[in-house]
């Protein structure tokens, strides 16, 4: 047995006689105290704190982040209503679970997951000299629907041994489990709990990982990756359009990028009539996005913007995040138009229908479809690749006055190049060379990035001028908006020059060579 808890699910009645008989007169077992408690479980919608081993639930009157094995708390929090809608790191009382749920959800919001009520019987078991040797709880639980009605789950037995009793905690273990049929525990309460509310306890994820086989044919393998994407396409809308939190529009707009790649990349397994019309929708659909995702960003990044001017200066930008507020919910209602609209509901349906076709053989206009995925995404990651090899050294022959456009537009292939590996790469190729292409090319990403995110928050504060000088403290704000452009153009003319250093890294000649080598 491992040291410390242990938990067994028993599939007969764990009562007091029960226990009793099953340990045979070696141990003795003693009633201690019997309870009932209603947990609030919460998480983010791709379970981000399940990730790191933890629950958070709302029990007791306080908010609790346990161990998600054992619902041992590790840090409670003050006392609080139980959350009835999303609640956001921010939120929590200023703390340590505030500080440590913070740092695994960041800007996520947490969402009620279910309600459990679990019943409680803690014993003693005792040995033959009346000594406690072990620590044992039973839980009783079940799932509260939000219409009041009761699943019962799962009965856990949860038992603790005590400092030097661990030979013991086995024997009683070895004792209680023909007794009470109990089995090694596969899943944890919580997501037990999850599961039977209708939920997925491993959350939402947006890593897109499917596997491929290198001599498959290229169409039914591309159907498969965007089918996936299509997934996250959809899981996320819900949440996109309540504005639940920046992440859901965010990774909604990812994989319409991924999808807009994967659709450029390999449109030789499409019909050219019927994608270029899918081609034309996903743009108008990614475009509908546009405004509404760049003032999210623009508004989570504010506090970050004010702080790089001097701290007697900063209360002078309030009118620009008053403008920026306002700006986003106009944004976010005409993108809520559009994805509503029946031109976003005929865009996938037809686009089902669209990929339903490449599960079948070629025909004329489709040469590509029974072609093997290894050979035609090795090709066209060798290619994009070569892409930017080009690319990047015309910005380096132009140093820091190429235009930041040229800049941009090796960034947008980069993601291009990046949604390859990953979609096609990963599965298809030794992660050993990927996984290392990968980082570096996300090295040279991070300064593009960094670049761009300087010019459009330039271009953001000459475009909100005329709206931050009619509100008040207009006058105050222009002024400290003309002292925070001068800034970003400064950081992006040293983003600029450093652009030179992390490209030569991504465009080495043992880099060139393992991807001629890799991807022939």
């Amino acid at each position: 047995m491992s040291d410390g808890p242990h938990e067994l699910i028993a599939s007969q009645p764990a009562t007091l006689d029960a226990i009793d008989r099953a340990l045979n007169g070696s141990y003795s077992a003693e009633r201690l105290d019997t309870w009932e408690t209603d947990h609030v479980l919460l998480d983010t919608f791709d379970r981000l704190l399940r990730d790191e081993g933890w629950t958070l639930a709302h029990e007791h009157g306080r908010l609790a982040l346990s161990d998600l094995t054992m619902l041992t708390p590790v840090q409670t929090g003050p006392p609080s209503e139980p959350p009835s809608g999303p609640l956001f790191a921010r939120d929590l009382p200023a703390g340590s679970l505030r500080d440590q749920v913070a740092g695994a959800i960041a800007v996520r919001a947490l969402l009620p997951l279910g309600r459990l009520h679990i019943r409680t019987e803690s014993y003693q078991i005792l040995d033959e000299l009346q000594k406690t040797v072990v620590r044992l709880s039973v839980l009783v639980p079940k799932v509260i629907s939000t219409r009041g009605s009761a699943t019962p789950l799962s009965t856990r037995l949860q038992l603790q041994e005590l400092r030097g009793y661990g030979d013991e905690r086995d024997e009683v273990i070895e004792a209680l489990l023909p007794a009470l049929g109990l089995i090694e525990s596969d899943q944890t309460l919580p997501d037990e709990a999850v599961l039977a509310g209708g939920g997925r306890p491993e959350g939402f994820s947006t890593k897109v990982a499917v596997p491929l086989a290198a001599g498959e044919p290229s169409g039914p393998a591309v159907a498969r990756v965007l089918r996936a994407l299509l997934e996250v396409i959809e899981a996320n809308q819900p949440g996109t359009l309540a504005d639940t939190d920046s992440e859901f529009l965010h990774d909604y707009r990812v994989s319409i990028r991924r999808t807009r790649t994967v659709q450029r990349e390999f449109k030789h397994v499409f019909a050219p009539d019927r994608l270029a019309h899918s081609r034309q929708e996903f743009k108008w659909l990614q475009q509908s996005t546009a405004d509404a995702r760049d003032l999210d960003v623009y508004v989570l990044e504010f506090e970050a913007l004010r702080e790089l001017l001097p701290e007697a200066s900063r209360a002078d930008l309030d009118p620009l995040l008053v403008a920026l507020k306002r700006r986003r919910t106009v944004a976010h209602v005409a993108m809520a138009r559009a994805l509503r609209s029946d031109r976003a509901r005929e865009l996938f349906d037809s686009w089902r229908g669209l990929l339903g076709v490449l599960d079948h053989g070629p025909d004329d206009d489709r040469p590509y479809t029974s072609r093997p995925i290894g050979e035609y995404s090795s090709e066209r990651i060798r290619k994009e690749y070569r892409r930017m090899l080009k690319m990047g050294e015309g910005l380096e022959a132009g140093g820091t006055e190429s235009p930041p456009e040229q800049f941009h537009e090796l960034r947008k292939k980069g993601k291009e190049l990046r949604y390859l590996l990953e979609l096609f790469g990963q599965p298809l190729h030794d992660s050993t060379v990927v996984k290392p292409m990968i980082k570096t090319l996300k090295s040279l990403q991070d300064v593009l990035g960094h670049h761009q995110d300087r010019e459009v928050q330039i271009a953001m504060l000459r475009a909100l001028a005329d709206d931050v000088a009619v509100l008040p403290g207009g006058s105050r704000a222009l002024m400290a908006m003309g002292a925070l452009t001068s800034r970003l153009e400064e950081d992006a003319a040293d983003l600029r020059a450093e652009f030179a250093g992390v490209f030569r890294a991504f465009a080495a000649k043992p880099q060139r060579k393992l991807v001629k080598d890799t991807f022939a």
